[in-house]
């Protein structure tokens, strides 16, 4: 039962795009479901929570703890469908559709179910009790800060919304049941973006901005002010507007499946998706559902231009870069076929390359830009060898492409993989082998004596930190755009692994930290281009600067894995006050012990004689770095 006072939806100021978005997902759930995206305290929890007092009555098997549809077999449980194909009648029953809140402390067993323990005691049977999937069923699954869910949960979702069944194999009990539910999210980009397999699940994407008119800002006041004093009385004022919009709503799920697109629209719809770039079919499929759905929320039964419009807004947008970190890409001339295109394109690289061969063939290094400050652009480096080896590595041994595991005992966080006897008061019990070791004492209670808690599996939290050397060596011969490069790839795979990721640039005195660890990776790879290159290398401050970090790091994930990528050409000329040498060899003998992984990335050119040293071997040998070269 709802308990708590909710603002109403037609109270809410402003934010007119996103209110739409919701609408339609909750008139045709088929969208995909809806992601709002803005700065904290813009209404994004407000507007979810605002929805569920408009939303419809479904019909549900009374007696079906996944609220199968009475009228539709392909969304019935196998108890329900085994019932309707032996004859047996379905007792239906109205009710409300909902908002299911999941939690980002939420576990596996309760998001997709356990065994009944009641029953498991009681009658001897292995049965499921129901999670939270199935008690989405049919509703919306809203999920706050959707951006910092857990990896092994977002698997799980990702696999129901792509099927819309929940597959429950575990504890001897085997259960298949709908789970088709509206996904709504909202996230924080401050705070970490969102993995793309989650982001492509989302039909529609809204960015929340808060007004800067003071004086909408000043109603939002006034009816927070209002509400918080009195919401009964705030809730009768608005529910002439609630029981219309209520209305819309209803009429328009009736009739959406009723409404036409005119070929010239899909045309025009179809080129412009071509024209942006967009490589996904959904993207087109997504915004028919929506502009159908407009137009069923306005009394049409024929979309318009300007339905088309409204639901381009929302569908596509976040669609339009294909890869991460791509920029949007420039509409094509209507007269330049792509593969005219594409041999522009090449005719450009080749030229870039012979530009590129020029300059490397020359034997002389270029004077150093001294103290002055220079600023190079990154460099398109290939390691598609180097990653296939590391992979291969990471593979045998046992991390795989999603990073390095670690075992926890009796700590609801990972998947389970066993069980062990609890060693102090136990969180985390297995019921199978509770009453499995219950049974062999033949007992039919359990005990103390008798608890188990589960052993799980993790994925490590990971540190990927980037060390660049942006001094005056580096700007002779173009080094520094090839370490940006280096530095850009290592970006994007942690994008890819969900890695935390730092950035640490040294050159004059001492070194940066331009970014502590975060998972904002666009923002990480604007710091990287601004990073201008000139002056002295104060080495041994960079790596003091990451073991410090790792410390920290640490500190606040147990078991973290911190990876140091150290991108230079080995020169060192600044010291924290003493010898560099010195420095140098302490700083690597306390990484070694700290147990943080250095790679090292060697942009010297072979082919130049340059006569001053570099420390790159020494930081192998004592730090037992891998050291590669680019």
């Amino acid at each position: 039962m709802e308990r708590r006072n909710v603002l109403p939806f037609t109270a809410v100021v402003g934010q007119e795009k996103a209110k739409l978005a919701l609408l339609v997902a909750a008139v045709n759930p088929a969208v995909g479901g809806v992601l709002l995206s803005g700065d904290k305290g813009t209404g994004k929890t407000t507007l979810v929570r605002a929805l569920a007092d408009l939303l419809p009555e479904i019909e549900v098997v009374a007696d079906c703890p996944f609220g199968c549809n009475p009228g539709d077999p392909l969304e019935m449980c196998d108890s329900c469908h085994r019932r309707m194909e032996n004859g047996g009648k379905l007792e239906v029953r109205r009710r409300k559709m909902r908002v299911v809140d999941l939690p980002l402390s939420i576990t596996v067993d309760r998001l997709v179910g356990t065994l009944d323990i009641k029953r498991a005691l009681r009658e001897g049977i292995r049965a499921l009790q129901p999670g939270l999937l199935a008690e989405a069923n049919r509703n919306i699954l809203y999920i706050d800060e959707v951006n910092l869910l857990e990896d092994y949960v977002a698997d799980v979702l990702l696999d129901c919304a792509a099927t819309g069944w929940n597959v429950v194999e575990r504890e001897g009990a085997s259960v298949r049941h709908p789970a088709r539910f509206i996904l709504v999210g909202s996230m924080n980009p401050e705070e970490g973006e969102l993995r793309p397999q989650i982001l492509d699940r989302f039909g529609l994407s809204v960015g929340i901005e808060a007004p800067l008119d003071p004086e909408t800002r000043m109603e939002v006041v006034r009816r927070v002010e209002e509400f918080q004093s009195d919401p009964l009385s705030f809730a009768e004022r608005y529910r002439p507007q609630q029981e219309e919009l209520r209305r819309r709503i209803a009429e328009a799920r009736e009739t959406v499946r009723e409404v036409a697109v005119p070929e010239d629209l899909l045309q025009l719809l179809a080129k412009s998706v071509v024209e942006m770039g967009i490589r996904t079919h959904r993207a087109e499929i997504v915004t028919v559902r929506a502009a159908k759905a407009i137009a069923a929320l306005d009394g049409r039964r024929t979309v318009n231009l300007e339905n088309l419009k409204k639901a381009m807004e929302l569908a596509l947008p976040h669609r339009i870069r294909s890869r991460p970190f791509e920029p949007p890409q420039p509409p094509r001339p209507r007269n330049q076929s792509p593969q005219e295109e594409g041999r522009g394109e090449d005719s450009q690289r080749r030229g870039g390359e012979r530009e590129g061969g020029r300059a490397m063939s020359s034997s002389a290094v270029p004077p150093s830009p001294g103290d002055g400050e220079e600023k190079f652009e990154a460099e398109e480096v290939g390691m598609e060898r180097e990653k296939a080896l590391r992979l291969r590595e990471e593979f045998r041994q046992g991390r795989g492409s999603r990073g390095v595991r670690t075992t926890v005992v009796d700590h609801p966080h990972g998947v389970p993989i066993s069980y062990l006897p609890p060693r102090r008061d136990p969180r985390d019990i297995d019921p199978t082998a509770t009453i499995v070791s219950a049974a062999l004492r033949g007992s039919q209670a359990v005990e103390e004596e008798d608890l188990r808690v589960r052993v799980r599996r993790a994925r490590a939290k990971r540190l990927c930190a980037i060390l660049l050397d942006s001094s005056g060596s580096m700007a002779a011969m173009r080094r520094i755009g090839v370490a940006k490069g280096v530095a850009m790839n290592f970006v994007k795979n942690a994008y890819v692994k969900r890695d935390e990721l730092a950035l640490i640039c040294f050159r004059g005195a001492r070194s940066e930290v331009l970014s502590p660890p975060t998972r904002r990776y666009q923002e990480v790879l604007g710091m990287l281009d601004g990073v201008k290159t000139g002056g002295r290398t104060p080495l041994p401050s960079a790596l003091h600067d990451l073991a410090a970090m790792a410390k920290i790091f640490r500190g606040k994930h147990r078991n973290a894995v911190v990876t140091g990528i150290l991108v230079t050409d080995g020169k060192a000329n600044v010291s924290m006050g003493g010898n560099v040498r010195e420095e140098v060899e302490r700083l690597c003998r306390v990484l070694r012990r700290m147990g943080v992984r250095l790679e090292v990335y060697d942009t010297r050119v072979p082919e130049v004689i340059d006569p001053a040293p570099s420390f790159i071997d020494l930081i192998a040998e004592l730090a037992e770095a891998e050291v590669r070269r680019v």
